[in-house]
């Protein structure tokens, strides 16, 4: 280990040698070594973790007559929730130990990735096992907050990681170097002013995301009137009393023959069509022994985003193609996933699409100039649309609609013109909900880096 008046070999050509001083040095290991070259702002003093932090042991005996509450620790420092609340003769392991509100709470397991939180009012007095630990705060010096903040950056993770040995799967957390690891510790008004600083943004942030759900609610609203529909109050069933259903809304013969959604669209002011009498179904079926290439492009169910469309595929050698690659997906397309229709995995293709095969598992509606394939995705997409998908549905592990029962499934068709307006209004707002939660994740992140600068280089 070399002194200080050895620091300047560096400056001699030695760039791949790090050099720390004896008096740092806490442990013999490469990852605590390299956790001293632990960059931050000059203006904070470095402070031992131990300095602020007291590990408390407060062993229980638990008693099998008593509720307890048990926490979760979210990863990346998103702090402390309720697990469970369970009975102690449900407990295995009886020996535990009690944590109190505004203690901080970490995982000696999952510390390298962000399993930090102070205990919230409401899990005082709840418990945890060994693999938990316990610290008691000093808030003379430091605001919980502030540390949470802190415990959520890869910079702090990575000390924490330092900190910890073992398997890969199972990577302790070992106290005395923990404690030993200097952070930089701003004065207290000043943690507060960054905490103070970072809540704001997030919560402008949280405003803009409540803002665009209540828009997406609103799609919702405004379809349903759009349609001249009123959704009737819903009474909630009874076990043990007789319910009856009127003939005409009949459907099937089982536990589904109520079809709530379709018994509503018969309120409409527009008439009901079936699928299959106004949209066309086109029969493209795809043969790999008449592809061009060695490859194609393949889109299956899960590279369908209800938001988003399509926003995966995969290239595949012909020779390997699946089963279920039956269709040619033309510019314009609504896709329709059969199975489990209320995952809403409905698409249209662009022109970027053009000429992709796509799975067995949807039924194809190709563009025409009398329809707006717009307009039916919105329907099947609004709740009243997966309630009709979803009483069609059938299959245990894997319900699905059949390409039969879909193509038999009535709507509301207003003119062209209404449809087009509808489409029109709909996508405004989307437009809006777009912006609104982009914005919302520009102002998390600059709330991040901005704390980050701060206490950080």
């Amino acid at each position: 280990m070399m002194n200080k008046g050895q620091a300047n070999i560096n400056n001699q050509g030695y760039k791949y040698l790090q050099l720390i001083e004896f008096a740092d040095l806490g442990n013999w290991s490469l990852y605590s070594l390299s956790a001293q070259n632990f960059s931050y702002n000059k203006i904070h003093t470095l402070t031992k973790i131990g300095s602020f932090l007291t590990r408390i042991k407060n062993s229980i005996k638990i008693i099998d007559n008593i509720v307890y509450k048990r926490p979760t620790i979210q990863m990346n420092g998103k702090g402390i929730n309720l697990r469970d609340e369970v009975i102690g003769k449900s407990i295995g392991t009886k020996n535990q130990f009690l944590v109190r509100k505004a203690q901080f709470l970490l995982s000696k397991i999952d510390a390298r990735n962000g399993a930090f939180g102070v205990v919230p009012e409401d899990l005082d007095q709840c418990i945890i096992t060994g693999n938990f630990w316990t610290f008691d705060v000093d808030y003379s010096v430091l605001d919980p907050f502030y540390l949470s903040l802190l415990a959520r950056t890869k910079k702090f993770q990575n000390l924490c990681q330092n900190a910890s040995v073992g398997t890969t799967n199972r990577n302790y957390l070992q106290q005395n170097l923990f404690l030993n690891f200097q952070i930089p510790l701003p004065l207290l008004e000043k943690q507060k002013e960054l905490v103070a600083i970072y809540n704001q943004k997030n919560l402008e942030a949280e405003t803009k995301e409540q803002k665009a759900n209540q828009l997406e609610k609103s799609i919702d609203e405004y379809f349903i009137e759009e349609l001249g529909i009123e959704l009737p109050e819903v009474a909630q069933n009874q076990d043990g009393f007789l319910k009856f259903i009127e003939f005409r809304d009949l459907g099937r013969w089982d536990i589904f023959a109520e079809n709530i959604g379709t018994r509503i669209i018969k309120k409409s002011k527009y008439p009901l069509t079936r699928l299959k009498d106004t949209y066309l179904f086109p029969n493209r079926g795809w043969n790999k022994k008449q592809h061009n290439s060695k490859t194609f492009n393949y889109i299956e169910m899960g590279g369908i985003d209800p938001l988003m469309g399509i926003v995966d595929f995969k290239e595949i050698n012909v020779l390997e193609a699946p089963s279920r690659a039956t269709q040619i997906i033309k510019n314009g397309d609504l896709i329709i996933g059969k199975t489990r229709p209320y995952l809403k995995k409905f698409a249209i293709a662009d022109i970027s699409f053009e000429g992709f095969i796509a799975s067995s598992a949807f039924s194809i509606i190709e563009n025409s100039k009398s329809y707006n394939l717009l307009f039916l995705k919105e329907f099947l997409t609004s709740p009243l649309g997966v309630e009709i998908l979803k009483n069609d549905m059938t299959g245990g592990l894997y319900p699905a609609i059949t390409e039969d029962s879909l193509r038999k499934i009535q709507i509301p068709l207003p003119p062209l013109e209404v449809q087009n307006q509808i489409v029109d209004k709909i996508s405004s707002i989307k437009e809006e909900i777009k912006i609104l939660r982009s914005e919302a994740e520009t102002l998390k992140i600059k709330a991040k880096e901005e704390f980050e600068k701060e206490v950080f280089n």
